[in-house]
């Protein structure tokens, strides 16, 4: 399976730059998967699309203002540092622009050195294994200094830095957001419960594998990056819940679908948990957890719309697509949204 099988042109002007005033205020494109029909709402709707015992699964997660602008304390040079995962204490993966520039052992500034980050391994593609120091508490010191990592396709710049949160994020530790869960409001959060939909949260810090562009030609051949999650037992209680009562689950994001369709492959039942996933699903993947999800509209050639097409098909997600084109749908993190509905039919947990 090629990358390229994954492509398509998408005129500039449909990248949303922005977020639009209102969250929900954003369009909807409902795939039925089983009738191979598509049509065009607005979000709100969402709420005519799930039923009664119907589980909406969120993600927590709540970006850190990850991106630190320094300088070299030998040189002055200017260093960019993206902040994706806590190792150990002080010590944090990075993403480092130029990363040439910073072998083992530079000293990177920031804030005429309220904090200092130290190059102590290299690794490939300008990831780096970093050890910060300061004097007192380190995300106090993050939000003075850090800003908000935005997207590379997006310029223009963002006046509301709670925009590109999620109104339900609480667990700090992702360096982006999950973008499908920008279009909720704590409103329609609270008329999807009453209709007797249950609302449920997991926590997956979403990481390097958002910003890293697939740079192999088959598919087969890239590497995921790691991602750390964590699920309570609320959280496992109310899935295996709603897999006995016979309904379905829909995940918020694809970094949910990654999640359970992770925890799914290791235990009979979900329980509360923690760990690291990898899982990389593209065309070919069996979903043993995931009944829908909402998503938005992804980037060419991405892992991201490579997870879609294995949920809906490669041929009718490309067909949606070429449709929301047509329509002027807005693209990628501050755009409109997607529910692909993959099962009106309930399924259950596998035995091991």
């Amino acid at each position: 399976m090629k990358v390229n099988d994954f492509d398509f042109s998408l005129p500039a002007e449909l990248i949303a730059q922005t977020p639009l005033a209102k969250r929900d205020a954003s369009r909807l494109m409902v795939l039925d998967v089983q009738k191979q029909e598509f049509r065009h709402q607005q979000f709100t709707d969402i709420i005519d699309e799930l039923e009664v015992g119907d589980t909406l699964v969120l993600n927590n997660t709540k970006v850190m203002p990850a991106r630190l602008l320094g300088i070299k304390e030998e040189t002055g040079a200017t260093i960019e540092v993206l902040l994706l995962t806590q190792l150990e204490n002080d010590r944090w993966e990075v993403l480092i622009k130029p990363a040439k520039r910073v072998p083992n052992g530079t000293v990177i500034s920031f804030g005429d050195g309220m904090l200092k980050a130290e190059c102590i391994a290299k690794k490939d593609d300008g990831l780096c294994e970093v050890e910060f120091s300061y004097d007192g508490i380190f995300y106090e010191i993050l939000d003075e200094l850090g800003e908000m990592p935005l997207p590379p396709y997006i310029t223009a710049k963002l006046a509301d830095q709670d925009r590109y949160q999620t109104v339900y994020g609480k667990e700090i530790g992702a360096a982006a957001a999950s973008t499908a869960g920008l279009h909720f409001t704590e409103d329609l959060l609270s008329a999807v419960a009453a209709k007797g939909v249950n609302i449920t949260f997991i926590t997956l810090h979403i990481g390097i594998g958002t910003f890293r562009p697939v740079k192999v030609d088959n598919v087969e051949d890239h590497d995921m990056h790691a991602e750390f999650y964590r699920v309570s037992a609320e959280t496992a209680k109310t899935l295996n819940m709603t897999r006995e009562n016979g309904g379905r689950i829909i995940c918020v994001g694809t970094s949910a679908v990654r999640l359970l369709e992770t925890l799914v492959r290791k235990m009979t039942e979900f329980e509360a948990c923690d760990g690291w996933t990898d899982i990389f699903i593209y065309p070919g993947f069996e979903f043993l957890a995931v009944d829908g999800m909402v998503t938005n509209f992804h980037l060419p050639k991405s892992t991201l719309i490579m997870m879609i097409s294995a949920l809906a098909g490669k041929e009718f997600v490309m067909e949606a697509y070429q449709a929301a084109i047509i329509e002027r749908y807005r693209f990628f993190s501050f755009g409109d949204a997607m529910l692909i509905k993959k099962n009106e039919t309930k399924r259950v947990m596998p035995d091991k």
